[in-house]
């Protein structure tokens, strides 16, 4: 019998322009067949994320699309004592991520969860999913926003991990809701800002809860708007001309953060994505390190004085 690895990515039709290179490389690439779960928001983005996965050559992977109200039944059963993750599934949608996995597995099984902005330019395999714990990517210096909510958690004694990435994620469905639900809770519960970024709060606070490591990032990269490359970016430098710099035949994939997810497509087409190794072997994990009050005191201290300077507006995103 054919052991599937189990694979999620939350998705909206309107991140394709990116994500379907994303697919399309996670489908050519992956070593290991896949069962990957597609989730989405209304009737018809399944409708529209179901005609784009067809258009794609699944080479024998699974793969299917639910929608958020496809779940509701599942959600009152799992979660019907935890109002504060029912309240977490209806914030932002990146915060399924979190949520909708649980509901669409049976206990134990493994969770892979990729986000929509990632190119796999290698032949690979995932790393295994532990027996507990979480694995995480990598990157400087922290996705960790927005600042109240950092604050809040930091205030209430829980412990959140440094440099965590949420490109890729692996953790087994055997969470402690209870847990959970009081940590969403303590977070703001129903009152969180609608920000992305907080699923990046609540991951940084489970990883320090359950342990695991971080996923090696010399074969998993997620890709860093440096004060180098904002520079580059101010004096107009393609972002394709940016791209070339990366080791794309060493990485098994490339987390396009930031404004480099609406580079890959064209970086593609260019022709120099794709490195054509084979990256079967296992990478290095390495440990969650504690991003401590004191560290984080100092990060906003300088982060405040260089805005107060002007830098955010000069080398301002694109």
């Amino acid at each position: 019998m054919t052991e599937f690895r189990h694979v999620y990515m939350v998705l909206s039709p309107r991140s394709l322009p990116y994500a379907r290179d994303a697919l399309d490389s996670l489908f050519r690439n992956s070593m290991e067949p896949l069962h990957l779960r597609l989730i989405t928001d209304s009737k018809q983005d399944k409708e529209l994320l179901s005609e784009a996965a067809k258009s794609l050559d699944s080479n024998n992977h699974r793969w299917e699309v639910h929608s958020e109200d496809d779940l509701v039944a599942r959600e009152t059963e799992l979660f019907a004592r935890y109002g504060h993750l029912r309240a977490f599934r209806r914030g932002h949608p990146c915060w399924r991520k979190i949520t909708d996995p649980l509901l669409l597995s049976e206990p134990d099984v493994e969770l892979v969860l990729l986000d929509p902005d990632l190119y796999f330019p290698n032949r690979f395999q995932f790393e295994e999913t532990p027996p507990s714990g979480l694995l995480l990517m990598w990157q400087r210096p922290n996705c960790l926003f927005p600042p109240p909510v950092v604050r809040t958690a930091i205030a209430s004694g829980i412990p959140l991990a440094h440099h965590v990435d949420i490109g890729v994620a692996h953790w087994r469905a055997s969470a402690d809701l209870d847990w959970l639900d009081w940590l969403v809770g303590k977070l703001g519960g129903a009152n969180l800002p609608r920000i992305m970024h907080v699923e990046a709060i609540v991951w940084s606070a489970l990883a320090m809860r359950i342990g695991g490591g971080h996923l090696d990032p010399m074969y998993w990269k997620c890709w860093r708007r440096s004060p180098a490359r904002r520079v580059m970016i101010k004096l107009g430098v393609n972002g394709v001309r940016i791209l070339r710099a990366e080791p794309w035949r060493q990485l098994k994939c490339f987390h396009g953060a930031g404004e480099a997810k609406w580079w890959l497509h064209q970086a593609r087409t260019a022709g120099f994505l794709d490195g054509g190794a084979e990256l079967g072997e296992p990478g290095q994990i390495i440990p969650f390190v504690e991003l401590t009050p004191g560290h984080y005191a100092r990060e906003r201290a300088f982060k405040q004085v260089i805005q107060t300077f002007g830098y955010y507006k000069v080398f301002r995103s694109a």
